[in-house]
This record gives structure tokens, sequence and C-alpha cells, in this order.
């Protein structure tokens, strides 16, 4: 972290892993300052920042509960005190646990809704009062919500909600000049996707999309690049990132 008042800052939740780092890394190339939201791996965050920091770039790392208001008020505290302020938020942190509906485990059920659905609200909450003009808000939905896969049922219908209060928020930060948006992977190549899938099950996902493979991360940090900073006119808006799986 340089002592230095960077131009632009982002949170990045769930911002040690999977797409939330590449994510982290991608802003970081673009020059933005970065702070890395984590849940309970400092190593990895350190590695994390290690990696931005070796591109030339400025990150923290932040441990944080993002269902608890007290601890996601405390990392928007921290970032503010080291860069000045908060101009992107990207929440990719969430967790999916896969059944169908009839074997549904409601333990599952309730942690896939605390993380996902209350830790959305916690942290777009203090995004709605803190980011400052000219900034961006960034949801993560999925294109599951759309493409009805079974076994989803659960972990869909956390996205949905991701969906109502990206649309909802976008106009309640009227007159504010920021942007609220969400980005709807398709399937992608993660830890988190590809975990208890065998390859034929990956391969029969891979080939829905016409282009005949998985996206990646940084595909998907492509489209959050995006949304984070040229993309003004960008607004209220659920973009599918999957490859024209339909």
């Amino acid at each position: 972290m340089t002592s230095t008042t960077p131009a632009r800052v982002a949170i990045v939740t769930g911002g040690s892993g999977g797409i939330g780092r590449e994510t982290a890394e991608r802003l970081g190339r673009d020059g933005t300052a970065v702070a890395l939201a984590y849940a309970g791996n400092p190593a990895r965050a350190k590695e994390a920042v290690a990696a931005i920091e070796a591109s030339g770039g400025t990150a923290m790392a932040v441990q944080a509960d993002v269902a608890e208001e007290s601890e996601v008020a405390a990392l928007f505290d921290a970032v503010e005190q080291a860069y000045g302020g908060v101009d992107v938020v990207v929440h990719a942190a969430g967790i999916m646990l896969l059944s169908p509906l009839a074997d549904l485990d409601f333990a599952d059920f309730d942690r896939m809704n605390r993380i996902n659905v209350r830790g959305m609200f916690v942290v777009c909450q203090q995004a709605a009062r803190r980011v400052r003009r000219g900034g961006s808000i960034i949801n993560f939905s999925s294109s599951v919500v759309k493409i009805a896969l079974t076994s989803y049922t659960a972990y869909a219908a956390t996205k949905g909600a991701v969906d109502a209060l990206t649309l909802i928020l976008a106009k309640e930060l009227r007159g504010r000049d920021i942007t609220v948006n969400a980005v709807a992977p398709g399937p992608t190549a993660t830890p988190l996707f590809l975990n208890g899938k065998d390859q034929a099950t990956i391969d029969h996902l891979a080939n829905m999309a016409p282009l005949e493979r998985l996206g990646t991360p940084a595909d998907i940090a492509e489209v959050v690049a995006f949304l984070a900073g040229p993309a003004r006119w960008v607004n209220g808006q659920i973009l599918y990132a999957n490859g024209g799986v339909i």
C-alpha cells in the first residue's frame, strides 16, 4: 500500500479468490487502488495483494464478514482512512450449494441467504451511503436465474434477489451520479463452480455456449472493469456474461 492518494478506489468483496481476485487484479492494472475484503483466509488475501503490487498497483486487504453490519462498516472506514474515499464497490462474495428442491437442506438454504442476500444488502447499504459521486456499485448475479438449471433452485433464488436489489437501488440513487449494475456470469471455470462436478457435467456445461467453452475469471473481470470505469451510461442493468448461453 502506498502513501499517495489514488485517483480512484475500489472495494472488492470476495477479492482473495476466483472471479473476485481476477477482478481485483484487473482493476489494479487499470490504476485503481483496490481493497480486497476476505472472509477467512489471510494468506490467500496477502497473495492477492502482492500480485496487484507486483504489477505496479496499489492494494490492501481487510477481513470482514459481509453479513455483519459492524464489520462491513469497519471495512469502509479502513478504506476511507487509507485512501480518502470509495468510488467503486464490487460485491463478488458468495457461496453456491446445490440441491434439488425436494432434497434441500434448509441449513444450506439459510447459509446461502445469509451470505448471498443479507451480505449483499449490508454491503450495498454501506456503498449507497459512502460511494463518491461518479462511482459505481457492481453486484454479482448469475445466468442460472434465466437458464434455470436443475439443482440450482436455492442458489438461483438468492441471485434473483441480487437482480431485484440492483434494479431498485439504481433508482434510489437518482441524482448522485452513481451507477448500479449486476454481472450475471454463465458457467465459469472457478473453484466454486467446478467443485463437486464430474468431467461429463463440466463438458456439458461448456458446450451450452455457442463459443463452446467455459468462461474464465478474466472474461468476467473484463465486464466488471467496463462497468467500473468507462460505462457511465449503463445503469440499472443485469449484464449476462455467458458466451451466448440462452
